[in-house]
């Protein structure tokens, strides 16, 4: 007999390349992979990976074995997902972008979904990043933007970008009255780690040269910088015109304009929570819609 928990060490190093890569991958460490992979393989009795100058690569035995070897970890892929939903059939969990998960709070539309589905309850999985629904992290996700094109989902509500500037700001400068202005005034941008995000690219072609005031990796950064006043931004009409110290200056930029939309993945389109909430939210776009846009 042999591990069943050594085969994902296999797998990774197959798709992967080398046992460094896998490591990372795993969050273990390389001499784990190294280990695990020469105990399955005495185990088995066959060898499956051979090392070559370039990385690891399977042997034909272990080529033989890969159909099967992906179609076990699909297998245990599901169990997890059937024990996960188990776990948590009465809760819904939902991610979406931080702000909107406090506004959603505010306008009483998780009130008024506890009302009609007493049973089940609205969890927020809220990150920094993109929470992945293909691995379970979370049943549904209200998100704008590019989004992953194997996801099924609905169109909810626009998702509108304008330009605001603090009225601090605007008591030392002249606002601009045009986008072409833009470069003439300190601008609060994304870090340039994000420099492929949609406003970066925009704010490349229209305003290239203009000082940086301020930078930051979220929007809520770019809120609060511009807030304080040391420079203008381009703002989710939904926050910007929340705070009463930020002025819209600019109207909607269309080149920023994207969607909001309800997605979850197609596997788990009708499990119960997720069927419920999807029907909740077509009974919701017009109370959704001033949560969402602003």
């Amino acid at each position: 007999m042999f591990n069943w928990n050594d085969l994902k060490f296999l797998l990774a190093v197959a798709e992967q390349g080398s046992t460094l890569a896998a490591a990372r991958a795993l969050k273990v460490n390389q001499s784990t992979v190294q280990r695990r992979l020469a105990e399955l393989e005495q185990q088995l009795g066959v060898r499956l990976v051979e090392r070559l100058s370039s990385g690891y690569r399977l042997t034909p035995a272990g080529k033989a074995v890969l159909s099967s070897l992906q179609s076990v970890a699909g297998a245990v892929e599901a169990f997890e997902r059937s024990v996960a939903e188990a776990a948590h059939a009465a809760v819904l969990r939902l991610t979406c972008p931080e702000p909107i998960a406090l506004r959603l709070a505010r306008s009483g539309f998780l009130d008024r979904f506890q009302a009609v589905y007493p049973d089940l309850r609205v969890e927020f999985v809220l990150a920094d990043r993109y929470i992945d629904l293909s691995k379970g992290e979370a049943d549904v996700a209200f998100r704008s933007g590019d989004t992953n094109g194997v996801l099924f989902g609905r169109k909810v509500a626009d998702s509108l970008w304008a330009i605001y500037a603090a009225r601090t700001y605007l008591d030392r400068h002249a606002a601009p009255a045009s986008i072409e202005e833009l470069r003439q005034h300190p601008l609060v941008v994304f870090e340039k780690s994000l420099a492929d995000h949609r406003l970066s690219v925009w704010l490349r072609e229209v305003a290239d040269g203009a000082k940086i005031a301020a930078r930051s990796d979220s929007v809520l950064g770019l809120v609060s910088a511009a807030k304080s006043g040391v420079g203008i931004a381009a703002l989710p009409v939904a926050l910007g015109g929340a705070e009463p110290d930020l002025v819209q200056i600019l109207p909607p930029v269309s080149e920023l304009t994207r969607a909001w939309r309800l997605l979850c993945h197609p596997d788990a389109r009708q499990i119960y929570r997720i069927d419920a909430f999807f029907h909740f939210v077509d009974s919701q776009i017009a109370e959704l819609k001033p949560v969402l846009m602003g």
